[in-house]
C-alpha cells in the first residue's frame, strides 16, 4: 500500500530546513507534527517533599534541555540564588550551549561529556568530593543511577518534572498510513488515548531498541526501524521505504 499520510509522534521542528519539510515536498507526502507525549514540572513544594534544599549541593549534573529549564525553574519558585561556584555537569555539547540561556557561559565552571551518560561519568569521578543534584523526569534510565552508585560519589537524584501523555481524542476518527514514534512513552499514550487501538494497514515506524521491543509487547508490528547503518536517521528510513511502496505512484 502507498503512502500518502504520516503522523509523527513529536512536535512539528522549528528549523525551516528539518529533514521532514524536504521530505514532504521530494516525496509529495502529508506530514503532521503531535507530540503523543509532554512534560509537565513539579511544583516548588513537591521538590521539598523529597527533602531537596538546593543550598546543600555544589555540582548539578543536567542530561537533557528539560532538566536545565525545571532545575533554574525550580531554583526561581524558591528563591535560590544559585552560587557562581556551582559547577555543571553537561550530558553533550548541546545540554551544554542550552545552559547558556540561564548562566554566563565563560564564567562558570562547566564540564562537557560528548554524548552518552557514560562518557560524562569520568569528568564526575574526577570531583568526587563534589556534593551532586541530579534534576530528572520520572521516568529514570537506570543506567544513570547505577552509574553513579558505581562511581562511589555523593549525589541525590529528584524529579523535577514528569512525561505526561497527551490528550489525542480528537484523531479518533483520523487515519494515517505511518504512525512515527520514538520512545516507549510514544506507545503507552498510544494505548491510554486509544486502548482498542488495531494496526490492520497502518504501518508503524520507529526509533530504537526500547521503542521497538514496546511495539512488539504490544502485539504489533514494526514495518520501518531506525537507525540502521543503511537509514541512520528516521527521515532516511521513511524516504527508503516510501520509495519502495509507493514505486509507479
Amino acid at each position: 500500500m502507498k503512502v500518502k499520510t504520516i503522523l509523527v509522534s513529536q512536535p512539528e521542528p522549528k528549523i525551516e530546513n528539518s529533514p521532514y519539510f524536504d521530505l514532504q515536498e521530494k516525496k509529495k507526502v502529508k506530514i503532521d507534527f503531535r507530540p503523543f507525549i509532554h512534560v509537565e514540572g513539579v511544583s516548588a513544594k513537591e521538590i521539598r517533599h523529597q527533602k531537596i534544599d538546593l543550598s546543600n549541593y555544589t555540582a548539578i549534573i543536567l542530561t537533557s534541555r528539560n532538566a536545565i529549564d525545571h532545575f533554574f525553574r525550580v531554583a526561581k519558585e524558591m528563591r535560590f540564588k544559585v552560587p557562581d561556584t556551582m559547577k555543571y555537569f553537561c550530558q553533550s555539547e548541546a545540554v551544554a550551549y542550552y545552559l547558556q540561556k540561564y548562566v554566563v557561559y565563560r564564567k562558570r565552571k562547566i564540564y562537557v561529556g560528548k554524548r552518552t551518560f557514560a562518557e560524562l561519568s569520568p569528568l564526575i569521578k574526577k570531583y568526587k568530593d563534589e556534593k551532586f543534584l541530579l534534576p530528572n523526569t520520572d521516568k529514570v534510565k537506570p543506567l544513570v543511577p547505577e552509574t553513579l552508585d558505581g562511581l562511589g560519589v555523593n549525589w541525590k537524584q529528584a524529579t523535577f518534572y514528569k512525561t505526561v501523555v497527551s490528550d489525542l481524542s480528537d484523531l479518533a476518527d483520523v487515519y494515517y498510513d505511518v504512525l512515527v514514534f520514538f520512545s516507549p512513552s510514544g506507545i503507552e499514550s498510544l494505548f491510554q488515548n486509544f486502548p482498542d487501538f488495531k494496526q490492520n494497514d497502518t504501518r508503524i515506524a520507529v526509533f530504537g531498541n526500547t521503542t521497538v521491543k514496546a511495539v512488539k509487547e504490544k502485539g504489533l508490528r514494526v514495518d520501518i526501524a531506525a537507525p540502521t547503518p543503511e537509514t541512520p536517521s528516521m527521515t532516511m528510513a521513511l524516504e527508503k521505504y516510501i520509495d519502495e511502496v509507493n514505486k509507479g505512484k
